[in-house]
């Protein structure tokens, strides 16, 4: 028998692999993504990676670093299973030990997530259980691939019949009654030794591509499977999502005729659910079923209350505000902002309700810690969401219900606060503590407890290296400025580092929206030039020129673009 090619045994490997995988995702439907060993594997990935590494995955890839993750995890994966493969050649407990530190890895990443129950290790365990199943089997049936057909002994060397005994019988002489000088000449004739002999069966590669591509056939019809059955049984969260927006009882003010410049390459004033930025943890983004939700308020000086769905919509003092929300990863000049009209029940009302007060009226809670339904904890300052503003828990997002990447059932929205700070999707828990007791998710991964939305501008038009105007036409520059909570009194646009010009601004919505401005440069002249964008806030602050990257608490600097005119 010959041993198994190396590129056999690498296929080897992938398919026992791609069976483990299967069978994990598999036996992870009952429990939910949270059990899956790829998603939990990836979670804690994102915990443990290093600051510098998030910030670098979330600049380089945007809202797509998840699908970056996940590809790398199955590109490591499958690096793995095939140099496992070509190790356990012959060797079932490399075989073994290689399905087993998988197992363990996958059972312990998915049995550490905050919201992990007992039984979410076994999907790990099963999968390598069938990954070792399946390499065993594949590295046998490619080791009998390389196999003669026959007892391996060749007719020529058994008489014309083929029969071989100890004594002889017919058709030839017995192996014990070998002429004398036989061995000395197979020796002096260099004929090679039976063991040398090129086996003439070779390696079956049909044989082996057959049974290994059935094998992966069926673990694909397994994932696959297990695919359309999670979809199929997350219909309850689907169906839960058809349904009517209340009338709200404080309706948000028209949007002012001339907040919209509608300038070509600048973003609307409003943006759409599916423009809309999404950063967060979530490598799936949950199906909650509304029906069944449940929010559960308490922690210090709480009267501890649960709340439906349905009583959340049933509520006579649904708000409609138009708010802008911004990531605390937002490089100067970034994307990860955005606005919409928000409908949801007003948070400080729902915290009275439950006994709660602002530190300032002698409450004992300083940090309101908000649960996600992944497991995800945010924390806000109690008061800064009962200082007045239109925080709450939002239920629709410009006219329709939440979409699921953007918080469904219920989100909470707070004006002037970076999202890694207010803006809890999925939200299924809120509990009244202290900053001194709890720390939040971010914080100890080094970004700050508090952090308020930074005065900030951005040039959306033109864009950095464009080449424009000529011919006395002039260029106008055109962009967006925001100032949560405060409000924007100005914006000025200064070219090739000389003095600041005021530019004009589109009509305010409410302090609480960014705000479009344009810039009509009339005198361009020909040639490369450098433009840069400074915003003044109602309350006097003029938007900081000294760098800093985004963390710990929000980027600084002015926005510069260079352009070429002519």
């Amino acid at each position: 028998m010959k041993q198994t090619p190396r590129w056999a045994a690498a296929v080897c490997g992938l398919v026992a692999g791609g069976a483990g995988l299967a069978a994990a995702e598999a036996a992870a439907v009952p429990f939910g993504p949270v059990a899956s060993p790829v998603q939990a594997v990836g979670a804690a990935t994102i915990d443990l990676a290093p600051r510098p590494l998030k910030e670098f995955a979330v600049a380089a890839f945007g809202t797509a670093d998840k699908v970056v993750l996940l590809v790398g995890i199955g590109v490591v994966l499958a690096v793995f299973a095939a140099a496992l493969g070509i190790a356990a050649r012959g060797r079932r407990w490399v075989a073994g030990t290689g399905a087993g530190v998988l197992a363990l890895v996958g059972a312990a990443a998915a049995g550490t997530r905050p919201d992990a129950g007992p039984l979410d290790i076994l999907p790990a365990l099963v999968g390598g259980a069938v990954a070792y199943v399946a390499l065993v089997l594949l590295t046998n049936a490619a080791a009998g691939a390389g196999a003669e057909p026959d007892s391996g002994v060749r007719a020529d060397e058994t008489g014309e019949s083929g029969g071989l005994s100890e004594s002889g019988g017919p058709g030839g002489a017995a192996v014990g009654d070998r002429a004398d000088g036989a061995d000395e000449a197979e020796a002096t004739s260099g004929a090679p030794e039976p063991s040398e002999t090129p086996d003439r069966q070779g390696f079956d590669r049909r044989r082996f591509v057959l049974i290994a591509g059935a094998a992966a056939a069926a673990s694909a019809a397994v994932g696959t499977g297990a695919g359309l059955y999670s979809r199929t049984s997350a219909g309850g969260a689907a169906q839960s999502r058809d349904f009517a927006l209340p009338k709200p009882a404080s309706p948000a003010p028209p949007v002012p005729d001339g907040a919209d410049l509608e300038i070509e390459g600048v973003e609307s004033f409003f943006t759409p659910p599916g423009e809309f930025y999404r950063i967060d943890t979530a490598l799936s983004v949950p199906r909650i079923d509304a029906t069944s939700w449940r929010l559960r308020v308490h922690g210090a000086g709480v009267q501890e209350r649960e709340y439906t769905f349905a009583q959340l919509l049933e509520r006579d003092d649904i708000v409609e505000r138009d708010v802008t929300l911004a990531c605390v990863s937002n490089q100067v000049g970034g994307g990860y902002i955005g606005n919409a009209r928000w409908i949801g029940v007003p948070l400080a009302e729902l915290l009275r309700e439950a006994g709660v007060r602002p530190p300032s009226e002698g409450g004992p809670a300083d940090q309101l810690v908000s649960r996600s339904d992944d497991g995800m904890t945010i924390g806000t300052p109690v008061e800064t969401v009962m200082d007045g503003r239109d925080a709450m828990l939002a239920l629709g997002m410009n006219g329709r219900p939440l979409p699921p990447e953007h918080g469904f059932p219920v989100r909470m929205v707070v004006p002037g606060l970076y999202g890694y700070v207010s803006a809890c999707k999925w939200l299924t828990e809120i509990e009244l503590t202290t900053f001194d007791a709890f720390d939040a998710y971010w914080v100890p991964r080094g970004w700050a407890a508090k952090a308020p939305i930074k005065l900030q501008s951005r040039i959306d038009t033109p864009r950095d290296g464009a080449s424009v105007g000529g011919g006395g036409a002039g260029v106008t520059v055109a962009g967006v400025a925001w100032a949560q909570h405060v409000g924007v009194d100005g914006v000025q646009v200064r070219i090739d580092g000389g003095e600041w010009r005021d530019a004009r601004l589109a009509e305010e919505a409410t302090e609480d929206t960014w705000r479009q401005w344009v810039f009509d440069w009339e005198d361009a002249e020909p040639g490369e030039h450098t433009v840069s964008v400074r915003a003044v806030g109602r309350d006097g602050e003029v938007q900081t020129a000294d760098e800093a990257p985004p963390a710990p608490d929000g980027a600084t600097g002015h926005h510069t673009i260079t352009v070429s005119v002519g």
